[in-house]
């Protein structure tokens, strides 16, 4: 299994927006009570993603990015496999 932390300064400002939106796309459209934009959901996961409070993940081995926040426990996981 080959999973890497992808710095998020690494990619172009046109390339993480499109990671973002192709992320924020597979959440579908139900926000329950409060509807947020989809300018301004891209808005608060770029902001994670350049505060560190979330990371951006490569799978290798299937071709797929992710997002995840800094403290989900899977990411202590994939650490502990890749290391």
């Amino acid at each position: 299994m080959s999973i890497n932390i992808i710095p998020v300064n690494r990619l172009s400002s046109k390339a993480l927006q499109g990671v973002i939106e192709e992320f924020i796309s597979r959440d579908g459209t139900d926000y329950g009570e409060i509807e947020i934009s989809p300018e301004t959901n891209l808005r608060q996961v770029k902001y994670k993603l350049e505060n560190g409070s979330a990371v951006l993940i490569f799978d290798d081995e299937t071709g797929t990015t992710n997002i995840f926040l800094a403290d989900n426990p899977i990411l202590k996981k994939i650490k502990a496999v890749t290391e």
